[in-house]
């Protein structure tokens, strides 16, 4: 994910003024990065944001998730500021920003809800500029992670931005986040950049990818 007002970094591309940045990219009040992706999580986050969570991609056997998508609301915010601090740590939004960013001019969030416990377990969120989608961010709660949450909440925005006319959907991730790596590879992205230090505070470069709608 892409950090928000608060500077965190996120890992999926471009920040309307109004809204949260993708992890890595700008803080709040920037322009979008025009054709960049922002961002993929690390192992535990699946993502387009820099700790995209379950970024193992296909669920064992025996392990398939049983969660119900949804779009978030507000009574969510509990649940995602615990995860985000999980997650992201020092480059987690805040609970200011995840609000903004849930309620923002061309966002579209989804959460993804274990159907036995009734709690949210994973989160992903789609920028829309009217020509290409952005992913800003892709979590999966730790003690989900594994059974293919981080893909099927991925799957939906890659079908949302279909949905929308998107051309192409771009996002950011770190280029240590391997597992990350092999998620969005498997769903067709490809590297077309890097850029320096856009993790931050941690220093981290990232890799900006890129797939058809």
């Amino acid at each position: 994910m892409t950090s928000p007002g608060d500077g965190a970094p996120a890992d999926a591309t471009a920040a309307a003024a109004d809204g949260a940045a993708p992890r890595g990219a700008a803080p709040q009040g920037t322009a979008p990065q025009g054709t960049a992706p922002q961002g993929t999580a690390p192992e535990g986050a699946a993502s387009a944001a820099q700790h995209d969570a379950d970024p193992r991609g296909a669920a064992p056997a025996g392990r398939t998730a049983d969660v119900l998508l949804r779009p978030l609301v507000d009574a969510d915010l509990d649940a995602l500021e615990d995860m985000e601090e999980a997650l992201f740590g020092a480059g987690a939004w805040s609970r200011a920003s995840l609000a903004e960013e849930i309620a923002g001019p061309g966002r579209w969030y989804v959460g993804a809800q274990d159907r036995a416990s009734g709690e949210l377990v994973g989160y992903a969120g789609l920028w829309f500029d009217g020509y290409d989608g952005q992913v800003m961010t892709v979590g999966t709660r730790p003690d989900a992670q594994g059974r293919g949450v981080g893909r099927m909440l991925l799957d939906a925005l890659l079908d949302h931005a279909r949905e929308l006319g998107a051309g192409d959907v771009l996002l950011e991730v770190r280029v240590d986040n391997e597992p990350a790596l092999r998620l969005y590879e498997r769903a067709g992205f490809e590297r077309f950049g890097r850029r320096k230090g856009y993790y931050q505070p941690e220093n981290v470069d990232a890799w900006t990818m890129r797939r058809k709608a």
